[in-house]
């Protein structure tokens, strides 16, 4: 993540539609559905504005050069961008610019890969019972892999909860471009544990 372009954003208007579920099983396989009209504020921590900005649930704002750059390059895996409004800017920086720029709305596909439950380090509260959208309750994750990937350059894993997936040509397309608001980590070195319970132990 680049720390001069520490961007948030809080949503101010938009109806909520229903969350997507398994069209095998039923679960739920993602967070409720954020319709247009879609309105929000900027939370501007640093000099600049980020490229990449978390907007609650599955939903993301990117700006208007990582729109351009996304679609000149061919990358995959991010739905439609549709305009936001921005209604306004929160800074406590005199410096910080007061005019951001065009935001659009996108969301990461479900199902790109799946995880590979043999090579991985993630401790689930019951079994997998569904083998396409392998949703269980996911306490806590100590490095994963993945299987079954199609290609996709971003995407949400089946049975893997929480922040998007990349590969590693969107990698090497934010480095090129210097896009910011971003913390990317090789799958194997991702953690994540709430509750201190540790990775789950191997089967004898």
């Amino acid at each position: 993540m680049d720390s001069s372009h520490d961007t948030d954003f809080e949503r101010t208007g938009g109806p909520i539609g229903e969350a997507p579920r398994c069209h095998l099983c039923g679960s739920f396989i993602g967070m409720r559905v954020w319709l247009p009209p879609r309105r929000g504020a900027l939370m501007l921590y640093r000099e600049g504005f980020g490229d990449f900005v978390d907007a609650g649930g599955d939903d993301y704002l990117v700006s208007a050069r990582f729109v351009e750059a996304f679609r000149a390059e061919g990358l995959t895996g991010l739905s439609d961008f549709d305009p936001v409004e921005i209604v306004r800017v929160r800074t406590r920086r005199r410096s910080a610019p007061k005019l951001p720029p065009p935001y659009f709305h996108t969301v990461p596909i479900f199902g790109g890969a799946a995880v590979d439950e043999a090579r991985s380090r993630v401790r689930r509260h019951k079994p997998i019972d569904c083998d396409w959208c392998r949703e269980t309750n996911v306490p806590s994750i100590h490095g994963f892999t993945l299987e079954q990937w199609r290609g996709e350059d971003v995407f949400f894993a089946r049975g893997m909860p929480g922040n998007p997936i990349v590969s590693e040509r969107f990698v090497r397309f934010v480095e090129r471009h210097q896009l910011t608001n971003m913390k990317l980590l090789p799958t194997e070195e991702y953690t994540w544990d709430p509750m201190g319970l540790g990775p789950p132990r191997p089967e004898l």
